[in-house]
């Protein structure tokens, strides 16, 4: 089976035994998510599976190195200030390709904005856990300088937190 043939199948498992009527429920009345996810697009962090959440439940934006820029920082207003989302979660992990690349300076082409911003927010640490926390705090507090003043988001919590992805634990930062 080749790559196509499997998304195809996966397709049609998701149709056949997906949660129909809530499919349609949203489809119909729109999306009311809970919170924003914004994470890596490591595919082995999957905010829905890790919080044990449902269509329509979580708005993820994903983004390698879950790195801020204005198209996250556009995706986060709309969600925040259009679907009434009141907690907005910047999530790391463990093992993250993005931070690994940014600490041994491997990056060129197009993923050097990725690393280049992971570096302003870990500054002089190499040790790859600690960078990851500071990348996620960084991000947190460009989040929270955005939105400082936005009229629309007065209630909207920022927190930041990192995944294990060997445990599935979540370490909360803040």
């Amino acid at each position: 089976m080749n790559i196509k043939e499997r998304l195809i199948k996966g397709n049609h498992n998701f149709i056949a035994n997906g949660n129909r009527a809530l499919r349609e429920e949203t489809a119909q009345n729109g999306q009311h998510p809970y919170a924003i996810v914004i994470c890596c697009s490591d595919s082995r962090v999957i905010p829905e599976q890790i919080f044990s959440a449902t269509i329509g439940d979580l708005f993820v934006i994903r983004v390698a190195g879950n790195v801020m820029d204005k198209h996250q920082l556009g995706s986060i207003e709309y969600a925040a200030a259009h679907l009434g989302c009141e907690l907005i979660l910047l999530l790391g992990h463990t093992g993250c390709g993005a931070v690994n690349a940014a600490l041994s300076g491997h990056s060129d082409g197009f993923i050097s904005y990725i690393t280049d911003d992971i570096l302003e927010a870990v500054g002089d640490e190499r040790d790859p856990a600690q960078a990851c926390r500071l990348n996620v705090q960084h991000g947190v507090n460009r989040i929270k300088e955005e939105f400082a003043e936005h009229p629309e988001m007065p209630n909207v919590k920022i927190i930041g937190a990192v995944y294990d992805i060997h445990s599935g634990e979540i370490e909360w930062l803040g």
